[in-house]
């Protein structure tokens, strides 16, 4: 007889020595975020450009105090789904203000970006539809795409022709058909052609889905007659959850249709109130807001790389091992910029990827971006990173 627990354990055992083999086996690192910029890391402390808080509200006083205060009002969790118990009014304040600020007549709050993507995708299009997706989208709308049972083809990153071919040559099989994208990709730092994609979807009948999760606050957007327009509240709004933005029917189907939000426990209060609050601050002071992409900016242009697009840059470097010396490097002098590789990002193409947040000291980019050029860039395959 054979026994599973020490059969299953020894499959894990293989396939962790598999990823240790090519660099790509990742390890949690306890980190005590000590204020909004400063992460401390087995006791050293480093100036972090691998966070998403974008406009670091997760610390933010007045976030802080409103989520507190919600808290001692409605309690720690919700108690349920929010077609159960759990729709504590918060939430109508919080989709109200989502909606106004995308310039859609509803809203929809999800538990996290990730449930978001794999209820909407399959709520919108099945077995029947046709399911056209960036092929550097986030893994969840990959996810929420094998979810739906609608044929899925890929089409080149950011490549409206390519897409507008795939259209025309299999739209017509197909009852209903869907273009989704990221408007920000989270690893590249770039935009997509979104009007480009809204004249295509019109021009064959299609709808189009945009993923802001990396936009919502810190990128002016170009999204705002997307008919569906989903994004998180994770990233420059320092909260947690995710949502839709659409017209009042879909956001009606959302609710009776989305196993993601059907099925799952609602945001608790103050987490509600944290993003409720970070909306109003964005709307009080649009150039705080724009000072991410500002830094982002500073730093391209003292690297001499193409002007951001947004607060993320990407820095190329190829090999996992390569990206991992890399991070060592900037780690031993004071920064935190995290080394990305496959399956995040394509074989070949492993990564630092830096973000860039309202309150970076001018100088430390400045500092972060001569290191890299005299220890990183200067670097050859004939005198590899040490």
């Amino acid at each position: 007889m054979v026994n599973t627990a020490t059969s299953l354990a020894a499959f894990a055992r293989g396939k962790l020595a598999s990823l240790d083999a090519q660099s790509l086996r990742r390890q949690l690192v306890e980190s005590h975020r000590d204020d909004a910029l400063w992460i401390t890391r087995n006791g050293k402390r480093l100036l972090s450009f691998s966070c998403n808080d974008y406009l670091n509200f997760t610390q933010h006083p007045e976030i802080i105090e409103a989520s507190i205060a919600a808290t001692r009002r409605w309690g720690v969790g919700s108690g349920g789904s929010r077609l159960v118990t759990g729709n504590h009014p918060l939430f109508s304040a919080l989709e109200a203000k989502l909606a106004a600020l995308k310039g859609c007549e509803a809203s929809c709050v999800f538990g996290s970006g990730y449930l978001a993507n794999i209820g909407i995708i399959p709520a919108i299009v099945g077995k029947s539809d046709l399911l056209l997706v960036d092929e550097l989208a986030h893994a969840c709308i990959w996810a929420g795409a094998a979810l739906s049972g609608a044929r899925v083809i890929r089409f080149n990153h950011n490549c409206v022709a390519h897409a507008a071919d795939l259209l025309a040559r299999h739209r017509h099989d197909h009852q209903h058909a869907l273009i989704v994208t990221d408007h920000v990709f989270s690893m590249d730092g770039d935009l997509a052609p979104v009007a480009s994609l809204m004249d295509l979807a019109s021009q064959h009948g299609a709808w189009l889905m945009t993923d802001d999760a990396h936009g919502l606050g810190v990128v002016k957007s170009d999204t705002n007659h997307v008919p569906l327009q989903m994004g998180t509240l994770s990233k420059a709004i320092g909260a947690y959850g995710g949502y839709l933005c659409a017209s009042q029917p879909v956001i009606e189907l959302m609710r009776n249709r989305a196993r993601s939000f059907v099925y799952s426990t609602g945001l608790p209060p103050g987490t509600v109130a944290a993003a409720i609050t970070a909306l109003d601050l964005i709307e009080r002071e649009p150039d705080y807001a724009a000072l991410p992409l500002a830094r982002a900016r500073q730093f391209t242009r003292a690297l001499g790389l193409p002007e951001a697009e947004s607060p993320i840059v990407p820095l190329v470097l190829g090999e996992a091992e390569t990206a991992l010396m890399a991070s060592h490097i900037l780690s031993e002098a004071g920064f935190l910029v995290t080394a990305i590789r496959p399956p995040t990002v394509p074989s070949g193409t492993s990564r630092l990827r830096f973000t860039f947040t309202a309150r970076h000291p001018e100088a430390e980019v400045d500092r972060l971006a001569a290191l890299i050029k005299s220890r990183i860039l200067s670097a050859t395959a004939e005198h590899p990173l040490s």
